[in-house]
């Protein structure tokens, strides 16, 4: 009897193990098999994510995703399955496997998780990847040989681009990145994307005491001692999307910018001119072999009248660089930020210009 008990007990053993699932699959934020994109922290167990637009990609066969991360305040990131259906998360505010995509047919597919809000919504953790069991990652996409970088404002950062109240909301929900004319062209291209963008910002004066010129060489936004290598990302076109502030900043000598950058006395016109000649300058220090496209647009910066696209044309006229152009988007007579339509309509012309103007 104690014999046949053992062996029902080894038998039962045998079906059980059998039977078991196999392991989900972990992919750590460390993986070569994740492709990243923009200005991101690596260390060995973690990814940290601060600037809008920026990325982290995996192929694989399976069903499901999950992702490890941690939220420090109320950024959202648009989860994009096979470069196609779009999902919106938030992720948790302590460290937490979140589902980002459940019940996919099987077969190969690709996963981005794409950080739609600014750096001023704070920052995010991803510690990796989770697929379900009898899941396989595969490789990633071959690198793109085609990139280009944004430095920008709330335009660029696609700020309010999903109110569609049309009330030019600031919750973090409304701003999406991957909606602006620079994520639109970026993917036009199937090009590799950073971009360096907040809304407010400006280059000679903001609506809070920095400027682009402190802050665009920065991996760590605000972090002074976190400086980006610029030789890890050398793009072919850099598109620059500034003033839209400025002008309106520089009329309001009660503002406390106006007072930190300007005293008590409007700034001139050549003031202004050789401020933006040395932030382009800056860029080109960085870049000496990229293409400069130097625009403004969406908003009133550009309406008729407007001396602001002046103002670039000349600093580029005194940079004299064959490399570095002026293009500028229409003048939409709008409430507000620009909308999804309006947004396509910007990323429409710069296509037109780039392809009539630029080599990659």
């Amino acid at each position: 009897m104690k014999n046949l008990l053992i062996l029902s007990v080894f038998i039962l053993f045998l079906i059980g193990g059998n039977s078991c699932t196999k392991a989900e699959v972990f992919v750590p934020a460390n993986s070569d098999q994740i492709h990243y994109m923009g200005r991101i922290v690596q260390t060995d167990i973690m990814a940290s994510f601060y600037w809008s637009g920026t990325s982290a990609q995996i192929n694989f066969e399976g069903t499901s995703v999950k992702a490890l991360m941690k939220d420090d305040r109320d950024n959202y990131y648009n989860v994009i399955i096979d470069h196609d259906s779009v999902i919106m998360i938030q992720p948790p505010k302590d460290k937490e496997w979140i589902t980002l995509v459940e019940k996919l047919s099987p077969g190969k597919h690709t996963l981005q998780l794409f950080k739609r809000t600014e750096y001023d919504r704070g920052h995010t953790n991803f510690y990796g990847f989770q697929l379900n069991a009898g899941a396989k990652l595969l490789a990633p996409d071959q690198v793109s040989e085609k990139k280009i970088e944004f430095y920008g404002n709330s335009i660029t950062c696609g700020y309010a681009v999903d109110d569609l109240s049309g009330r030019d909301r600031s919750d973090s929900i409304f701003t999406n990145n991957y909606k602006s004319y620079a994520a639109l062209t970026a993917r036009h291209y199937n090009a590799e994307y950073s971009c360096i963008s907040k809304s407010g910002i400006g280059i000679t004066i903001s609506w809070f005491p920095y400027i682009m010129p402190d802050i665009y060489d920065e991996l760590i936004p605000l972090d002074i001692t976190s400086k980006w290598d610029f030789s890890q990302y050398t793009p072919q076109v850099v598109v620059i999307h500034l003033l839209q502030n400025d002008s309106w900043l520089v009329n309001m000598p009660d503002h406390p910018s106006f007072k930190k950058y300007f005293g008590t006395e409007k700034p001139s016109e050549e003031f202004i001119i050789n401020a933006y000649k040395n932030f382009v300058s800056d860029i080109r220090s960085k870049y000496p072999s990229s293409q400069i496209i130097c625009t403004m647009g969406g908003m009133d910066a550009t309406r008729e009248g407007s001396p602001w696209p002046g103002y670039v044309e000349e600093a580029i006229r005194q940079m004299d660089d064959q490399k570095v152009f002026t293009y500028f988007m229409p003048y939409h007579n709008i409430q507000g930020h620009p909308n999804e339509a309006e947004q396509k309509v910007m990323a429409q012309g710069l296509i037109k210009f780039i392809d009539e103007n630029i080599e990659w």
